[in-house]
């Protein structure tokens, strides 16, 4: 984007947030509960009309424009840096929305690749943009799950509904307890008690869909249909610690411990909403280290910087408890640290962690924020 990009000579200002999983990982697409946050950092779309059949897409940060014809949409899976963005208006067209031509112009401060979700900021508030410049209202659940079908269909990342959800539905100074099957949310306050989220960044690049991630997906679907043999259930997020036990056997060792993950995770998701709205952060961080040990031993998601950079954490005398947080593979930690050790503690593990790997963290100060903000300028 050249120097010339003036925000007054557009219509709209859309933002959409990223997010921060505090618990409750690779639970969604199982039908479980999640506690997430969105976060301040955010996906922000400049639009105006255009009087033309086609999307013109440019950043702030790169000297790029990318046009998308509104009558091709279909045809741009293979773009470089508007494939999310390309996908999201073709789901969006095809569920029956109208499109107009325009002009986007994003700014995006949710870190590429940190975990915290930028393609889903990108995916909701493209979506929220476009449905502001054409003048159409719109239901931030459908703007969700459209994104969710988009990452789907168009990007090949076959993932649960959070992100998306987190991105369009959140609301500032509050978690939200959301049921993955049912999309029933429940806002909680958060009041950290003397206590400040730090998010840390391994600076490992990863990308989802050349991970693991889908076939973790795949092995939990394999974990239900042999489960559901013996039990009448609909997702694995149903199935109760003690029905997982009584049949271990009829499951392959790899097959069971994804299903233990996935069942436990569920419980620690219940415990920490109690805990949240109790004050009790001790819990709170307790059930954090033990997310994490179970992603690190049973899921297998965590590798050596995301294990090294939360075992730092953990073992700072300021933190309360630590844990990997989005889909894994790289990306970012959340941790529950005292605010009178907030320094203390970043420099310690940003020096562990340093020695450990060779990378250095990257340290974000976020507030949990609204979803989707629709502004005219």
């Amino acid at each position: 984007m050249t120097d010339t990009f003036d925000p007054k000579q557009y219509a709209y200002r859309v933002s959409a947030a990223g997010r921060v999983n505090l618990i409750g990982e690779h639970i969604d697409y199982c039908g479980g509960k999640v506690l997430p946050c969105a976060l301040s950092l955010k996906n922000t779309v400049y639009v105006r009309p255009n009087g033309t059949d086609r999307i013109n897409i440019s950043w702030t940060d790169l000297d790029e424009t990318v046009t998308l014809e509104i009558g091709r949409l279909d045809s741009y899976r293979d773009l470089k840096h508007a494939k999310y963005h390309a996908g999201s208006a073709y789901l969006w067209q095809q569920a029956g929305h109208k499109l107009v031509g325009c002009d986007m112009v994003h700014d995006c401060t949710v870190p590429f690749g940190s975990g915290l979700s930028s393609s889903a900021a990108i995916e909701v508030s493209t979506i929220a943009a476009l449905a502001a410049v054409a003048g159409e209202e719109f239901d931030r659940v459908e703007v969700a799950l459209i994104a969710q079908k988009a990452e789907h269909e168009y990007a090949g990342v076959n993932c649960g509904i959070m992100d998306q959800y987190a991105s369009a539905c959140g609301k500032a100074r509050h978690a939200m307890l959301l049921d993955c099957k049912t999309l029933a949310c429940e806002y909680i306050p958060v009041d950290l008690l003397g206590c400040t989220l730090v998010i840390a960044n391994c600076n490992k690049p990863h990308n989802l869909v050349e991970s693991k991630y889908n076939e973790r997906r795949a092995e939990t679907e394999t974990a239900l249909r042999l489960l559901g043999k013996k039990l009448a259930v609909d997702c694995l997020a149903e199935i109760k610690p003690y029905q997982l036990e009584e049949y271990r056997a009829i499951l392959p060792p790899v097959i069971y411990r994804r299903a233990k993950h996935v069942v436990e995770e569920c419980e620690r998701v219940r415990l920490a909403s109690i805990a949240m709205r109790r004050g009790n952060m001790e819990m709170f961080g307790e059930l954090l280290n033990a997310s994490h040990a179970s992603l690190e031993k049973f899921y297998e998601v965590t590798g050596k910087e995301l294990d090294s950079l939360a075992h730092a954490a953990q073992s700072h005398v300021a933190c309360l408890g630590s844990r990997m947080t989005g889909a894994g593979f790289g990306g970012c930690t959340v941790s529950l640290v005292r605010k009178d050790g907030v320094e203390s503690f970043k420099a310690y593990v940003a020096e562990v962690y340093e020695r450990e790997t060779g990378y250095r963290p990257t340290f974000y100060q976020a507030d949990i924020a609204d979803g989707i903000v629709v502004e005219q300028l």
